[in-house]
């Protein structure tokens, strides 16, 4: 990191009890795994969550996973833990629950490869030795999901299917700012759903957007960001800044 991005994060620092930290949890703070219910935090990023906790007005960790799973991967008192891309929030999120379990369950995609994350679907592919074969057969999947109405995205091997709703990372992140009343914040992602929390911060007196950047993350976040690090490692080191 340059001396800039130091200097973000001691602006921070110095008033912690009006700062939120907002956090996705695959490649930020886990490791992006072959299987993603291998997905866990090293022990010592567990560590560095604690002792923000206690010091923050805020550590929320927003994940496309199904909040209950992220809740339980991060394993942290204290962490606000949102899931399905900020979803949870949607008053019609049981109706669209049992929608995206229906179409998960016609998909013609292997079971083994389909993760139904509450209020988000997810196709992977990361273990495909043919990606392009994968993503034909996934185009067509999303083109079935279009006609249902759903959303269809692509994101790091993978497909996501979604409910047609304005709800999303972005605004879960701003219902949480507007809730604690925060004027300082950090939003930490590595790819494109990462974007809209990024955006949300806009209007705070601090605002830090950090993009835990790889060869599969989208040139808008790492153009989106104000700091850019290279894996969940040297982001680990960033939050030992705060």
């Amino acid at each position: 990191m340059n001396p800039r991005s130091d200097d973000l994060l001691a602006q921070l620092a110095l008033s912690p009890a009006e700062t939120g930290l907002f956090l996705d949890f695959d490649g930020v703070l886990a490791p992006i795994v072959e299987r993603p219910e291998e997905a866990a935090p090293p022990p010592e990023t567990r560590e560095e969550l604690e002792r923000l906790v206690a010091e923050y007005a805020l550590v929320a960790v927003v994940s496309g996973r199904a909040g209950d799973d992220v809740r339980a991967r991060v394993g942290v008192n204290g962490v606000v833990c949102v899931g399905s891309h900020g979803l949870e929030f949607e008053p019609q999120a049981d109706r669209w629950r049992r929608t995206l379990a229906a179409f998960a369950a016609d998909a013609p995609w292997p079971p083994d490869e389909i993760e139904v994350k509450g209020l988000a679907v997810a196709f992977h592919f990361r273990s495909r030795a043919d990606e392009q074969e994968a993503v034909r057969v996934l185009d067509r999947i999303a083109d079935s999901a279009r006609e249902d109405g759903l959303v269809a995205r692509y994101g790091r091997k993978v497909l996501e299917v979604l409910p047609p709703v304005g709800s999303h990372k972005g605004t879960a992140v701003r219902h949480l700012v507007d809730e604690h009343g925060l004027r300082r914040g950090l939003a930490a992602g590595d790819d494109t759903t990462d974007i809209d929390s990024f955006a949300a911060l806009e209007g705070l007196d601090v605002a830090v957007r950090v993009a835990v950047a790889s060869d599969e993350s989208p040139q808008l976040l790492v153009d989106a960001a104000d700091v850019v690090v290279g894996s969940t490692e040297e982001f680990l080191g960033l939050l030992r800044k705060l």
